[in-house]
């Protein structure tokens, strides 16, 4: 049975809830989704205009999308991170549910083959420079249930030993602030790009190729 809790901010968090919901009766973290698609080509079709793009294979991220809401998110020195982590060994880059990597095709991050599937996705916050982009087996329960040992809640109970791969990102500064944590495929071709997650000031990118 899922818990009504009025969330604080964003990260409020209760052990027995699906979803915080804030006040109004709506998702504290509405979830959201960042689509790509990769390796198909436009095709003259009877009838049609315009070229239809046939053929193509899709990279998905699915999260749940917290709001800043005036809050000092990353912290500083040996707090930094901390807030967003919630105890957490790795942040879950995202709200409730764990964030997750859906794939048709294989992605090669960091030299090493993301097989086509499904994956969670994690971020090691070690300092403000240094991020680490976690590709993970772990599946994702759907509530929130501590008798589970075998799917995660966000990256509660998170080890790396199903990590698929590691990858150093890229942090950068914005030039405005982003209110709704958000996913995205950035500087786009077919044969591969970024993927980025934007929140606050902050970007952090890591690239990947598509393997054919």
């Amino acid at each position: 049975m899922t818990r009504r809790v009025i969330a604080l901010g964003a990260c409020a968090f209760a052990t027995t809830a699906t979803m915080v919901i804030a006040q109004g009766g709506r998702p504290a973290s509405p979830a959201g989704t960042a689509a790509a698609q990769v390796g198909g080509t436009y095709e003259k079709q009877a009838g049609i205009v315009d070229p239809v793009y046939a053929g193509g294979k899709w990279i998905e991220i699915i999260s749940g999308r917290p709001i800043k809401r005036r809050r000092d998110l990353w912290g500083g020195g040996a707090t930094f991170g901390k807030m967003l982590s919630s105890g957490a060994p790795v942040w879950r880059a995202g709200a409730d549910v764990s964030t997750r990597l859906k794939n048709e095709v294989p992605l090669v991050v960091a030299g090493k083959t993301i097989a086509p599937g499904e994956y969670s996705l994690f971020i090691e916050l070690k300092d403000p420079q240094s991020w680490t982009f976690i590709v993970s087996s772990w599946p994702a329960q759907t509530h929130h249930d501590l008798n589970n040992k075998t799917a995660l809640w966000g990256a509660f109970s998170y080890t790396p030993e199903k990590d698929v791969v590691r990858a150093a990102m890229t942090v950068s500064t914005l030039p405005f602030a982003i209110e709704q944590l958000t996913w995205a495929f950035v500087d786009m071709a077919n044969a591969g790009g970024k993927i980025a997650i934007m929140w606050d000031k902050t970007m952090a990118t890591v690239p990947f190729t598509i393997s054919m």
